[in-house]
């Protein structure tokens, strides 16, 4: 077995952030290792309407993961809450104030209105603001109907509690199986892309002791990385597209390119 230690994907520590990444944030993950993807990032110069055919507005840099990328789907996310303007104000009606939406923001005019992607500890909230919006101003949570209450719901408490309180140190419980198995199919994506051996990548998900012991034709452990290795290469090959609630092309609405400030 090669000396993997030095190699990127080899410790798990590196993909714990993983574990707290939403379905969006996920789907940018696997395209963002997609080589087709990377090619038309590189060739966005003579090729800016690529975007659309991955299900993005605009061409989002691969080298960024989640943390820092901030990728614009289309068609919106059913999920994404659009603030605009009430019409009809109750007299103790709650006013827009930038400055108290909890987290690290990052903004973006999509030529409609301006997309706003918040982050805390533990939670990332997705917002559309309505051209019309100004600061001060009474305003209303719009929705899709096709979103369930509950949804919606947790949402709006994450926005409330967090405006309202200071910004505690993140307490997590136990990961859930569905995270871990994101972290460990990134993993074993990222160690297949740059060569490794199923073996090789039991070893540095599992340890070298488990691969000692378990390493068998049939074993249970190699079916297992064979697993993680289908189901990574199907999510970054079209996957991605079910995790951002894409439709059935992969395309959504036509929209002028959006731009970043």
């Amino acid at each position: 077995m090669a000396d993997r230690d030095a190699e990127q994907w080899y410790p798990t520590a590196a993909y714990l952030y993983v574990l707290h990444l939403d379905d969006l944030a996920l789907a940018w993950e696997y395209l963002r290792r997609n080589p087709d993807y990377q090619s038309d990032w590189r060739d966005r110069v003579y090729r800016p309407e690529a975007a659309h055919r991955w299900g993005l507005r605009l061409l989002e840099d691969p080298g960024l993961d989640a943390r820092d990328a901030y990728p614009i789907w289309f068609p919106d996310h059913p999920e994404l809450l659009q603030l605009y303007p009430d019409v009809d104000p109750m007299p103790d009606a709650a006013t827009f104030n930038f400055w108290r939406i909890p987290g690290s923001k990052c903004l973006v005019h999509d030529g409609r209105r301006l997309l706003l992607t918040t982050r805390w500890p533990g939670c990332r909230l997705r917002l559309a603001i309505a051209a019309g919006l100004e600061e001060g101003m009474a305003y209303v949570h719009v929705v899709r109907p096709c979103v369930r209450y509950g949804a919606l719901a947790a949402e709006l408490d994450k926005l409330a509690v967090a405006a309202s309180t200071p910004s505690p140190a993140a307490a997590r419980c136990r990961p859930s199986p569905g995270a871990m198995l994101e972290l460990h199919t990134l993993q074993t994506l990222d160690a297949t892309l740059a060569g490794a051996s199923l073996r090789e990548v039991a070893a540095g998900l599992f340890g070298t002791a488990m691969v000692t012991r378990g390493w068998h034709a049939d074993g249970s452990l190699r079916s297992k990385v064979r697993r993680l290795v289908r189901r990574g290469r199907a999510l970054m090959y079209g996957g991605y597209r079910h995790l951002a609630q894409l439709d059935a092309h992969g395309e959504g609405r036509s929209t002028p390119p959006a731009n970043r400030p």
